[in-house]
C-alpha cells in the first residue's frame, strides 16, 4: 500500500525525519499567519480608515483567549492518532477521527456563536476604543466552525505523518483569501469588514478540501459520515489530553490579553504599533510552534511502539530544531524589524513602538520554543496535566505578578512609563519555565520508561 504522505517516526534518523516533518508544517503555520497580515495588510495600505489597522491587529489576543481552548483539544487528537498508527488499530483510528470531527463541528458552533454576541461587551473589557474591532470579531467567530473543523483534520494528519497535504490545502485557501481581501477592500469598499468575510470564505476552502482528502483516503484515518458518531473512551481520551492543552493556551492568553489591555492605555499609536509587531513575531512562533507539535507527535508513536531509546533522541531533535529557527528567524526580525514594521505602517511613532516589542520578543525567541518543544514531549509521553501547571505557573503567572505588581505601580512613579517595562516579562518567563519544564521531562520519562520495562517483565 502507497504511504507516501505517512511518516514512521520511530526508526531511522530522527533528526532528519523530524526536520522534514517540520517544513511542511512551518510553511502551513506561515500561511495561516498570512491570513491576518493579508487583512492587516490590505486594510491598511487600501481602506482608508485610520484605525482599521489596530482594528484588525488588537482582536488577536481576545481571538486566542475563546479560540484556544477548544483548539488545544486538537493536540489530544493528535496524540491518539499517533498511538493508533504506531499501534496499527484500524478500529481505534476510526473511532478517534470520527469522535474528532464532531467535536471540532459541535465546539466550533458553541464558540462561534458565543464570539459572536460577547464581542462588543469583550472588547469594552479590555478597553478597546476602536468600533471596527467589532465588525472584524462578529464577523470572525461567523466562520469559527470551519478554522476549528480544519484545524483538528490537520491534527489527524499530522499524527500519522502527513504535514504535506495541509501546506497544499492552505497553500489554495491563502491565495483566495488574499485575491478576496483586495476585491472586497479596493473594488467593493467593505474596509474591515471585507477583509473577515474573506478570512472566513478561505477557511471555508481549507475545511472543505481536508474533509475530502480524509473522505477519498483509503487508510485507516478515512472519514466516512456514516460512522459520524461520539466514542465515549476515544472522546474522555482527547480530553484529558486535549484540555489542559486548551486551558493552558486559553489562559496563557490572559496575560496576553492584559499585555494588550495595558498597550491599549497607550492610545491608537501603541495599538497599531503593537499590532504591527505582533503579526510579524507571530511568524517566528508559528514557525517554532510547529516543532513543539513534532515532538508530540514524534514521543506519542514512540512510546506506543515503546521505544524507549527514542525518547531523549526526540527531544535533543526538537531542541536543536526549535533553537536554529529561533535563532535565525528571530534574529533576521530582530535586525530588519524596522523595514518589516514599515510594511504595515508608514508613521514613525508607531514603528517606534512596534520596534520595541520585536526587541524584547524576537531577539530570545528561541527561548519560548525550546520551552514549547519540552513541553510538547512532555505531553507525548502521555501527561497532560503536569505541563499546563507548570506553564502556567511559570510564564503566564509571572507575567501577571509582573504587569500588576511591577509595571502597573511603575505607571504612578514612572511619567511617562515605558513600553520596555512591560515587554521584559515575557523573555524572564521563558527562561524560568523551560528550566522547570526540563526537570519534569526527566521525572516523567524515567516514569515512563520503567512502566514500558516492566510491562516486557509481565509479557
Amino acid at each position: 500500500m502507497n504511504k507516501k504522505y505517512e511518516m514512521d517516526m520511530t526508526s531511522g534518523n530522527l533528526f532528519l525525519k523530524m526536520f522534514q516533518f517540520s517544513i511542511p508544517l512551518i510553511l502551513t503555520g506561515i500561511l495561516q499567519l498570512l491570513y491576518n497580515a493579508a487583512d492587516l495588510l490590505v486594510v491598511s495600505n487600501f481602506s482608508g480608515d485610520k484605525d482599521a489597522l489596530g482594528a484588525v491587529g488588537s482582536t488577536g489576543s481576545l481571538i486566542s483567549l475563546i479560540v484556544n481552548l477548544f483548539m488545544g483539544l486538537s493536540v489530544g487528537t493528535n496524540v491518539l492518532v499517533a498511538r493508533m498508527y504506531a499501534l496499527k488499530d484500524d478500529d481505534g483510528m476510526r473511532r478517534v477521527v470520527h469522535t474528532s470531527v464532531i467535536l471540532a463541528i459541535s465546539m466550533g458552533t458553541l464558540v462561534g456563536i458565543f464570539g459572536f454576541f460577547m464581542a462588543k461587551p469583550l472588547l469594552v473589557l479590555m478597553s478597546n476604543p476602536i468600533e471596527l474591532s467589532v465588525v472584524y470579531l462578529k464577523i470572525y467567530f461567523i466562520g469559527l466552525p470551519f478554522n476549528l473543523l480544519y484545524n483538528y483534520c490537520a491534527a489527524i494528519l499530522r499524527g500519522v505523518g502527513d504535514t504535506k497535504r495541509p501546506l497544499y490545502f492552505l497553500s489554495v485557501a491563502g491565495i483566495t483569501n488574499f485575491l478576496l481581501n483586495l476585491f472586497f477592500v479596493v473594488v467593493l469598499k467593505l474596509s474591515v469588514a471585507g477583509v473577515a468575510i474573506a478570512t472566513i470564505i478561505s477557511q471555508l476552502v481549507s475545511c472543505i478540501l481536508i474533509i475530502h482528502c480524509l473522505i477519498k483516503t483509503k487508510e485507516n484515518y478515512h472519514f466516512s459520515f456514516k460512522y459520524l458518531k461520539f466514542s465515549k473512551h476515544e472522546l474522555l481520551e482527547t480530553l484529558r489530553i486535549g484540555l489542559p492543552a486548551g486551558l493552558q493556551s486559553s489562559i496563557f492568553s490572559i496575560s496576553n490579553v492584559l499585555i494588550q489591555s495595558s498597550v491599549n492605555a497607550f492610545g491608537a499609536t501603541a495599538i497599531n504599533g503593537n499590532s504591527a509587531a505582533q503579526s510579524l513575531e507571530g511568524f517566528v512562533y508559528t514557525s517554532m510552534n510547529s516543532v513543539y507539535h513534532a515532538s508530540l507527535s514524534f514521543t506519542s508513536q514512540n512510546v506506543a511502539a515503546k521505544k524507549i531509546e527514542n525518547f531523549k533522541k526526540v527531544l535533543i531533535s526538537a531542541l536543536m530544531i526549535v533553537t536554529i529557527i529561533g535563532v535565525v528567524m528571530g534574529g533576521s526580525f530582530f535586525i530588519f524589524g524596522r523595514t518589516m514594521l514599515s510594511i504595515y505602517t508608514k508613521i514613525e511613532q508607531e514603528i517606534d513602538v512596534g520596534y520595541i516589542r520585536l526587541h524584547y520578543l524576537t531577539l530570545p525567541y528561541f527561548l519560548c520554543g525550546i520551552m514549547d518543544v519540552t513541553c510538547g514531549v512532555i505531553r507525548g509521553l502521555g501527561y497532560a496535566i503536569l505541563p499546563m501547571i507548570v506553564s502556567l505557573v511559570g510564564a503566564c503567572g509571572l507575567r501577571i505578578i509582573w504587569i500588576i505588581f511591577i509595571f502597573r505601580p511603575l505607571t504612578d512613579f514612572v511619567n511617562p512609563v515605558d513600553l520596555n517595562y512591560l515587554y521584559i516579562s515575557y523573555p524572564i518567563s521563558w527562561i524560568i519555565t523551560f528550566l522547570a519544564h526540563l526537570i519534569c521531562y526527566f521525572i516523567c520519562s524515567n516514569k515512563v520508561k520503567k512502566r514500558i520495562k516492566l510491562s516486557y517483565n509481565i509479557e
